[in-house]
């Protein structure tokens, strides 16, 4: 199984979320991109790539105990960016310090539970972001979608759980069909 853990916010401001993007949408070359669905949209703490069905048992022991560690804490979704001319996302503010140490335990806890990484992909500092839109195309600049997000700010609300997410491949051969997101289990922060 392809999984990772995340956090999941909740609807009412992913509904907040899809009407900024909505306005994304109507940029000249938008149709160019490949924009992410609602239901995936997340922020992502560890990605642990290919897991065998025998880590799962020790795999959740040791994420449910790095949620009991960290508390709940405050999220909103802000302004928007980009990675190079490849991705479009969304950021965060809050928490952030109590995410960023959320998200290393639920790295260590993959680690721990014996699931391997790709030897080839480099650490990096934690950068919570939520992918809206992807580019595949050369010679596309992203800047006017990111700097349309200028001053977005989502209502707040209280990350409360940690989620591990079971990410099902994009139907094959289908055009613009997209990967689908299965929360598999989710443990309280704090408890």
């Amino acid at each position: 199984m392809r999984l990772f853990a995340a956090v999941l916010p909740p609807g009412s401001v992913l509904t907040e979320l899809s009407t900024a993007v909505a306005r994304l949408k109507a940029l000249p070359a938008a149709d160019r991109l490949r924009w992410t669905g609602h239901e995936g949209w997340h922020f992502t703490l560890a990605f642990y790539g290919e897991v065998a069905d025998d880590l799962l048992p020790e795999l959740a022991e040791r994420l449910a105990r790095a949620a009991r560690r960290h508390a709940p804490y405050e999220l909103r979704i802000t302004d928007g960016g980009r990675f190079d001319d490849r991705v479009v996302w969304v950021g965060a503010e809050g928490g952030l310090e109590v995410m960023r140490k959320l998200a290393d335990s639920a790295e260590a806890a993959g680690r721990r539970a014996g699931v391997t990484r790709d030897p080839h992909r480099t650490h990096r500092p934690y950068h919570p972001h939520l992918t809206i839109a992807r580019n595949r195309i050369e010679r596309l600049h992203l800047a006017p979608f990111a700097d349309a997000l200028d001053g977005f700010e989502s209502s707040p609300w209280t990350v409360r759980e940690l989620a591990l997410m079971r990410s099902h491949p994009p139907a094959p051969g289908v055009r613009g069909s997209q990967p689908h997101y299965e929360k598999l289990a989710s443990w309280p922060l704090g408890h």
